[in-house]
């Protein structure tokens, strides 16, 4: 005897206003703080930098404050000021040299400009073989006006560009100074707000991750300062031009992890070679060799046990940074990851401690 099968129901899903309200505020929330984040993209990388700072120089904030018997404010004044002597000092001793070395170069452009029309020279060839004078005088024609006009707003781009680097010094500045002097106040105020039990495990976990970061931040600024001043020297006694000015180029690309060295040394290398042959060719060992002592030495010294990622994490990092921050993101890779790390390892840590739920 056959069955009737019954026929399937259909099943209605309502959803109350009161929800799809809710939904809705939610993404226009989301899509007004990504704006609002977008907009001040510049005030959030003076910030990321003036937190770079900040965790560079605390360690010594903190043996002065226990020096000082807790007085946080003296110790910050301290290092501050400390630190601005220090830079005003590097400046004195460096920046006339930088200073003579782009003078130089300016009134050897043109020299360097009448070899290239003549095809003579290092950078003849480049007139010779690409005949690249030749199309620089088409496009001048053709061009007209509006290569004049271009260049008056490339130099209001640049004056622009100057008053918003002092105002970013500046900011910078107060902005790591107090962070400096109420960073630790403002920790406290948020691990007041949480239970006992929880207070200890985040104040455990927000320990290892200055540990790491600032770790990190720390070692990636003194082995930058070790990579700029060996090749400045390096520069100097082969007589390459412009040492001081490349040996600086070296140290801020050398804070970009992996990528950064090797730009650093295809520039400093290029720059060798149109000196002369042999120096490019002890150029380019130097920098091969250095890289290998950096790698192998310097970097485990300098880090220690602060950063422990592996050499795919750090490379996937820092792709991902530099798409999408460019090179603050590319700085702020490593440092992001190693947080995440040791946000993962507590909560793997604590997940394994509980209990496994009974079955009946």
């Amino acid at each position: 005897m056959l069955q009737s099968v019954p026929a399937e129901r259909e099943r209605v899903v309502q959803f109350q206003p009161r929800t799809i309200l809710l939904v809705i505020g939610i993404l226009v929330a989301s899509f007004i703080t990504l704006k609002v984040l977008w907009i001040s993209r510049h005030v959030l990388s003076w910030v990321f930098i003036a937190l770079f700072l900040a965790l560079a120089l605390n360690p010594a904030v903190d043996r002065l404050e226990h020096r000082f018997r807790g007085r946080r404010g003296a110790a910050t004044g301290v290092v501050s000021i400390a630190t601005l002597i220090a830079l005003g000092l590097i400046g004195w001793l460096f920046i006339p040299t930088l200073v003579d070395q782009v003078d130089n170069f300016a009134h050897k452009v043109p020299d360097y400009l009448d070899d290239l029309t003549k095809g003579r020279g290092r950078l003849g060839f480049l007139e010779t073989k690409y005949h690249l004078v030749d199309k620089a005088r088409k496009a001048l024609r053709e061009g007209g006006a509006s290569k004049l006009f271009g260049l008056s707003g490339t130099a209001l781009a640049v004056a622009k560009g100057v008053v918003n680097a002092v105002l970013a010094t500046v900011t910078i500045a107060f902005m790591t100074f107090f962070m400096l002097l109420e960073g630790p106040g403002w920790i406290d105020r948020f691990l007041s707000l949480l239970r006992p039990d929880t207070r200890r495990r985040y104040r455990s976990v927000g320990h290892d991750i200055y540990r790491t970061v600032g770790g990190y931040v720390s070692g990636n600024l003194l082995i930058s300062l070790i990579a700029g001043g060996l090749t400045a020297i390096v520069l100097a006694i082969l007589g390459v031009p412009y040492a001081i000015a490349l040996g600086l180029i070296v140290a801020i690309l050398d804070l970009i992890p992996l990528a950064g060295a090797t730009i650093a040394a295809i520039i400093v290398g290029a720059v060798a070679f149109l000196h002369s042959v042999p120096a490019g060719i002890i150029v380019v060992v130097f920098f091969i060799v250095y890289q290998q002592v950096e790698n192998h030495i310097l970097q485990p010294v300098v880090y220690g046990r602060t950063v422990q990622l592996s050499p795919l994490v750090v490379l996937i990092s820092v792709l991902i940074g530099a798409e999408l921050a460019g090179v603050l993101g590319a700085l702020a890779a490593i440092p992001v990851a190693g947080t995440l790390q040791v946000i993962f390892a507590d909560w793997l840590r604590h997940r394994r401690a509980q209990p496994a739920p009974e079955t009946g």
